[in-house]
């Protein structure tokens, strides 16, 4: 064998084997696995499309809320305006129902003339007249109660047999005005008790009487109204809800007219230093009281000028309480009226009126 061929050998033997793998890999086919790129790419494809879904469902849920929103303020914009429009017309409709009654007011304040002393609160209106008639000399109190606070019938010192003047009791009891209220009676031990039938606070302070000697019962129910009159029963006089009151004689005005005047009340005393509680048909109170110089029967007024002096002025009912020395209206601290005692005569009982 020549070189060339040992040499040719070698090179075949040596080469064979990467022949052999050579041949092997044309013919076998090799399969890559790529199975998890494929899902890979198909997951973040459809992540993208979802994102682009849920992107158009918030754009939509957005220009949605926009026009909620634009509609809600829209109704809300109808509402308000609505609600203003409303409310005008209820405070036109208010103002319009109160113009009768201001109306009626400033008519019957108008008679009485300027005030000379006045005060005013949440509970209670007070204006205060001077009258100058031409046989006698007086004060008129307007009282407008706004509340069950604005007026008290007291016993003198809270107290069964006790007495006080009405401006003791209106300094006791801090009050803005007083006006002394029913009769008294003495006994022998120098007790002095409410004549009759007296309430306090709805309930008989010392049990009821029936009428006597024209004896009345003078006060207010329990919605602040003026009532009054003659009574031969507790029950009768239960069915108006008396919530305070006190007695004395006689009625002067029933339902805007006069009232027979008791013989002796005409001329015993004839003229004389005169309490009346009375009401306008707005259920405003009027208390008047005239100056008496003593207890004569020669100074004050009779109660017939007290009946035409009301019918004037408007009232409705009228009752006439203690008078004489009794007599006494107090405003501010001051005594206005002047005791035809030449004192202030300690009393049995009081209204008293409250800011």
């Amino acid at each position: 064998m020549t070189a060339i061929q040992q040499i040719n050998r070698v090179f075949l033997l040596a080469c064979a084997p990467f022949l052999g793998m050579l041949i092997c890999l044309l013919f076998i086919t090799v399969k890559i696995p790529i199975g998890p790129l494929a899902t890979t790419l198909s997951t973040t494809f459809n992540f993208h499309q979802e994102t682009l879904s849920l992107d158009s469902k918030l754009t939509k849920a957005n220009s949605d809320a926009l026009q909620t929103k634009s509609v809600i303020q829209q109704y809300f914009e109808v509402y308000e305006k609505s609600t203003a429009e409303v409310t005008a017309l209820l405070q036109n409709a208010a103002a319009q129902a109160a113009k009768p009654g201001l109306i009626y007011d400033t008519r019957i304040t108008a008679k009485l003339g300027s005030p000379i002393r006045q005060a005013s609160s949440g509970n209670i209106d007070l204006k205060l007249f001077a009258l100058s008639e031409s046989n006698y000399k007086g004060y008129a109190l307007k009282v407008n109660l706004k509340s069950d606070k604005a007026i008290k019938l007291v016993l003198g010192k809270d107290k069964m047999g006790s007495s006080e003047t009405t401006l003791e009791a209106v300094s006791r009891y801090g009050a803005v005005a007083g006006v002394n209220a029913g009769g008294f009676a003495d006994d022998n031990k120098g007790k002095r008790y409410p004549l009759d039938t007296t309430i306090m606070n709805g309930k008989y302070v010392n049990g009821f009487f029936p009428t006597n000697n024209d004896t009345t019962f003078i006060g207010l129910n329990k919605d602040r109204q003026l009532i009054g009159g003659k009574f031969s029963s507790q029950s009768e006089l239960d069915k108006l809800n008396p919530l305070m009151g006190s007695t004395f004689v006689p009625v002067l005005l029933k339902n805007g007219s006069k009232t027979s005047i008791p013989s002796q009340w005409q001329s015993s005393p004839a003229r004389a230093a005169r309490t009346v509680m009375a009401n306008y048909k707005n259920d405003q109170l009027l208390f008047i009281v005239t100056d008496g110089v003593n207890e004569s029967g020669n100074s004050g007024a009779t109660l017939a000028e007290l009946q035409d002096k009301m019918q004037q002025l408007g009232i409705v009912d009228a009752y006439n309480l203690d008078g004489g020395g009794s007599t006494t209206l107090v405003m501010n601290g001051s005594v206005i009226n002047r005791p035809s005692d030449g004192k202030l005569r300690p009393l049995a009982t009081n209204f008293l009126f409250f800011k």
